[in-house]
């Protein structure tokens, strides 16, 4: 068994849905019909012949062609289930080296071909797809991956650009050091994907962004290699990692990366708290936000995502009681649940929880210490995206939106989002199923992470011009509400339009330059960040 070609992770993992979730879908969305999905041969007929001239690096093998066409998001789903592939790459390139990507990169001239960089394939906003009718060529970075070198003194260490986070971890656990970069995707995405979409982690606000975490590098980009010395701090003029994070492979490819790593936590406790409502949850969020110290994490469920959770691990004895606790103690229906988490020495560790749990009674909050459900999300935290999968088979589709806004606009634009993805198909007589929490917690505001389901049609175009119709609706409510249009999920193609209304025309066309500076024969992942 491997990674499915068709789907998030890998195929031996499955998760079923409890009987519990699917009645609570079909309430609210009406029963699934399980689609009729393409087989890999069907899909596979469907990839054109390549176009381009034989070279070493590069593949034309069709089952690598399909299985690098593609990412995560919503419409690459559709394109991978449907069999109508779309815009395939001609060959799928595999380098060893900084020399290879510069290989590659003549190559590309001399043919008219497009380079896509590959790391993770997990992009979820376009990032890794081929478009337009120009031949492409897919750079996997799998074989640069591992550890380079580790500096023990300064905590140091130069990863290879495919290395995956698992990789990563188990490279500087021996050492007993962590990077502590826990995205969702963490068991699939790579090094140089986090620092090409400028990832967050799910406990970033402890061990950092990875724009806190890279210290230097090199970007090895058409036009030549820029080198990024990993000084601690440095007053030399404009930063110039801060081109390279976000750059999302539209300047070049990410070579080594180093990074700063820390060293393995002595405690790392996570807990779970009920609060009574959204507004009271709200007011909880931020007054741990403004809590300095070894607070890792602070992850809050609107009532309706609370539900849903709940209803999903439905089958345990655990969560029944759990429930069954909750209403004694007088948490209704608008209940939201609370987790944190804190990483480092015992007592700083010891003291700010004490602090937070301070802070959530102070909110008539419930500590769940108990039930042990803070600890439990720690450990199945990478599980949840397989529901993509086992949503699918049931006859719905998942998408995710997210942004990030200053505390004064987070409660009217979280609002916002959700009443404008509910009643987004309407006009189909269909209904949508919108939830949201709050990812990560800043002292100024916070992240808004929203996902939501709608029933599949056995047209895949009805599909896609639902999700169309969706995005671009939410996205237009995240512009107008004040939010920034990605907050970790990056660019890619699908939120180009939205751009320009966050960096302003000056600021758009300083990253045009950017991109002819570094890429003066466009040869690069053309489509990504700049139309």
């Amino acid at each position: 068994m491997g990674r499915r070609w068709n789907g998030w992770g890998d195929e031996a993992v499955e998760i079923p849905l409890p009987e519990s979730a699917r009645s609570l879908l079909e309430r609210l969305l009406g029963p699934g019909t399980t689609p009729r999905d393409a087989t890999f041969e069907d899909a596979l007929a469907s990839v054109p012949p390549a176009r381009l001239p034989s070279h070493p690096l590069v593949s034309d093998d069709p089952a690598s062609r399909l299985r690098h066409a593609r990412g995560q998001s919503l419409p690459d789903w559709i394109a991978l289930r449907s069999g109508r592939i779309g815009p395939a790459p001609d060959g799928v390139a595999t380098p060893e080296s900084e020399d290879d990507l510069t290989a590659l990169f003549a190559h590309a001239r001399t043919t008219g071909a497009a380079l896509v960089p590959y790391g993770g394939g997990s992009s979820v906003v376009g990032g890794v797809t081929p478009v337009g009718d120009r031949p492409a060529i897919t750079v996997s970075l799998a074989r640069m991956s591992g550890l380079r070198s580790l500096d023990e003194r300064s905590g140091l260490a130069t990863f290879g650009p495919g290395t995956r986070g698992p990789e990563v971890e188990a490279a500087l656990g021996p050492h007993g050091r962590t990077l502590g970069h826990f995205p969702q995707s963490f068991e699939h995405s790579t090094v140089g994907g986090w620092v090409a979409t400028r990832s967050s982690g799910q406990e970033s606000r402890g061990f950092g962004r990875i724009e806190d975490l890279f210290a230097g590098g090199r970007l090895v980009a058409p036009a030549g290699r820029l080198e990024l010395a990993p000084f601690p701090a440095s007053a030399a003029g404009p930063d110039l990692r801060q081109v390279i994070l976000g750059s999302e492979g539209r300047l070049g490819i990410v070579g080594d990366a180093i990074l700063r790593t820390a060293a393995v936590p002595e405690a790392h406790p996570a807990l779970g708290f009920a609060l009574r409502d959204w507004s009271s949850g709200l007011a909880c969020a931020r007054d741990l936000g403004g809590l300095g110290g070894p607070l890792s994490m602070v992850r809050l469920l609107s009532a309706p995502e609370t539900h849903t959770t709940l209803a999903l691990a439905q089958g345990r004895r655990s969560v029944r009681l759990l429930t069954r606790y909750l209403r004694f103690r007088g948490f209704g229906p608008d209940r939201c649940l609370l987790l944190i988490a804190a990483a480092g020495r015992r007592r700083p560790v010891s003291a700010i929880v004490d602090d937070a749990v301070e802070i959530v009674r102070r909110h008539r909050g419930l500590p769940l210490t108990a039930t042990g459900i803070g600890r439990r999300w720690m450990a199945e935290r990478f599980r949840t995206p397989y529901l993509r999968n086992t949503l699918w088979g049931a006859g719905y589709a998942v998408d995710t939106l997210e942004t990030a806004t200053d505390w004064s606009r987070v409660e009217a634009l979280t609002a916002s989002m959700l009443d404008t993805l509910r009643d987004g198909l309407a006009a189909d007589d269909e209904r949508v199923f919108a939830f949201a929490h709050l990812s990560h917690v800043y002292p100024s505001g916070s992240s808004i992470y929203v996902t939501y389901l709608f029933r599949i049609a056995a047209d895949p175009d009805a599909n896609l011009d639902r999700w169309r119709r969706l995005k671009t609706a939410a996205s237009e409510a995240i512009v107008a509400g004040g939010g920034t249009i990605s907050h970790q999920h990056g660019v890619g193609r699908d939120h180009v339009p939205w751009l320009a209304a966050e960096k302003g025309r000056l600021g758009l066309s300083v990253i045009e330059d950017l991109v002819r500076r570094f890429d003066p024969d466009g040869v690069m992942n053309r489509g990504v960040l700049v139309s």
